[in-house]
């Protein structure tokens, strides 16, 4: 099941700001207009006051919460699920002083979609959009020079042939041989383009290579990721040894 709102039903370009009241209004004629069938075991929306942060990263406003409840068949396995979505006025309202550019309804469009298409993976089982929100989390957390996982990437949008999306950065995962030495090329493509780039001076484990000369043709950044081949069996001893995988960045440039 496929959650298509169109743009029409977004009531205007909204870009000035948003009483409470307003926006409490705002929310619930962009769930209404919904259509039933993706509101299935949806009790409906609640928009309240609170300015909320993520809880592992306080930087970042959390807009709005899919909340549900799984009820299993008395024959086990899945049974019934029941959300209801909640919206964060206080957060909209922090992020509209901090950004020239603010749509409130764009914005406002966005969140309540996106919460109904949790609440539809929830229906279905399914874990892709949560992984989504993994990856883009763990793609701020890198941003901001904090720990995050070296391959959040492989849980956004696979673009096919290695290559992944998250948050409008680009990641082109490439493998990097045992006997790699530095400078030697590295062929990589993206969609129509292949390209070039040189192993560096200190490969590491993981190795994230910015593009500049790319990032014309992306919303965000462009990155080559160099993966070290490691055998299972050398992962596992690394990891009981507690060794660390050593994650690098630099720029790069297409050759």
């Amino acid at each position: 099941m496929t959650l298509a709102v169109t743009w029409d039903q977004r009531f205007g370009d909204g870009k000035g700001s948003m009483n409470f009241h307003e926006f409490q209004a705002r929310a619930e004629e962009i769930f209404e207009d919904i259509p039933a069938d993706f509101k299935q075991g949806l009790e409906g929306i609640e928009v309240v006051r609170k300015t909320t942060t993520h809880p592992d990263l306080p930087e970042v406003y959390t807009l709005g919460e899919c909340l549900s409840e799984f009820y299993p068949s008395e024959f086990g396995g899945p049974g019934e699920v029941m959300s209801r979505v909640v919206l964060y006025y206080g957060s909209f309202l922090a992020l509209s002083r901090t950004h020239e550019d603010w749509d409130w309804e764009e914005e406002l469009f966005e969140t309540v979609t996106h919460e109904v298409r949790h609440h539809l993976e929830h229906l279905a089982s399914e874990d892709a959009l949560e992984e989504m929100d993994f990856a883009e989390d763990q793609n701020f957390a890198r941003r901001e020079g904090e720990g995050f996982e070296p391959l959040f990437f492989k849980a956004g949008k696979a673009l096919g042939g290695g290559v992944y999306e998250v948050a409008g950065d680009v990641f082109i995962e490439r493998p990097l041989g045992r006997g790699a030495e530095p400078g030697s090329p590295v062929e990589a493509r993206w969609g129509d383009r292949s390209f070039t780039v040189r192993v560096p001076e200190d490969p590491g484990d993981i190795h994230f290579m910015r593009l500049a000369d790319l990032e014309g043709d992306a919303e965000g950044e462009v990155y080559v990721v160099l993966v070290r081949r490691r055998g299972v069996g050398e992962w596992v001893l690394s990891l009981l040894g507690g060794r660390k995988v050593r994650v690098l960045e630099s720029e790069a440039e297409v050759v």
